[in-house]
């Protein structure tokens, strides 16, 4: 039974969505999890052809990860570029964006002219939040205008909501192993000044904050700084 099928009806779509959430769930890591999405994205929302997570880093640079196709960074660089388009726009506004045809699209005067000129001609863009922190967007791209209807947008916005939640369980999970690795590291180094200096676990953790505040080094920097260089002290 195809996914237009299934979907035909509410318990149809939870069913589908639900198939979606434990295939996202079982990925091993975050960049894993975002080629998941973007596939199980291409492959369950009707009309999609391409599609590509955009994610905000520090100091508010997007950058694409994962992309289905060389296209959706060329188009993705179009929009960064010129500050608008639907994905640029979903993220400042926190809304779905979806055009019919970006040949006669005005919202966006600069990016649909140069997006149409390398054949794109619909798209779908949907936030990836969870509470109040946006995390940057969904993103469907087609060659065909009208590629997205309402219903389509409808149910890809259930399945952006449960890819964002995979998204974000699966940057908490990688956040704690490395801080389970950065845990174990400083107690190695802690280990080495104990027994360098015959001093309790305190005054080691001391001596390493110490030298990570004098030296304008992350503690954990000053840890492996310490491990990798234990035979020359």
């Amino acid at each position: 039974m195809s996914y237009s099928e299934r979907a035909g009806d509410a318990a149809g779509l939870a069913e589908v969505l639900s198939d979606i959430a434990r295939t996202l769930q079982a990925e091993p890591d975050v960049e894993t999890t975002l080629g998941a999405i973007v596939k199980s994205a291409v492959s369950h929302v009707d009309g999609a052809e391409y599609a590509g997570i955009s994610l905000v880093e520090r100091k508010g640079r997007i950058r694409t990860v994962v992309p289905t196709d060389e296209l959706v960074i060329q188009i993705d660089k179009l929009q960064y570029l010129y500050h608008e388009g639907p994905c640029v726009d979903s993220i400042a506004e926190h809304e779905t964006h979806r055009t019919s045809d970006l040949a006669t699209e005005s919202r966006w005067p600069r990016f649909a002219p140069a997006a149409t000129g390398m054949g794109v001609r619909s798209m779908l863009s949907y936030r990836l939040f969870v509470s109040a922190t946006t995390l940057g967007a969904l993103n469907m791209y087609s060659i065909r205008p009208d590629a997205f209807t309402e219903e389509t947008e409808q149910n890809g916005r259930m399945f952006a909501t449960h890819a964002a939640i995979a998204l974000v369980g699966a940057q908490t999970e990688a956040q704690l192993h490395a801080a389970l690795e950065h845990r174990d590291l400083i107690g190695m180094a802690k280990g080495i000044l104990m027994h360098r200096h015959d001093i309790d676990a305190v005054h080691a953790f001391r001596m390493l904050t110490e030298a990570s505040q004098h030296s304008n080094m992350k503690l954990r920097d000053v840890a492996g700084w310490l491990v990798e260089h234990r035979a020359n002290l």
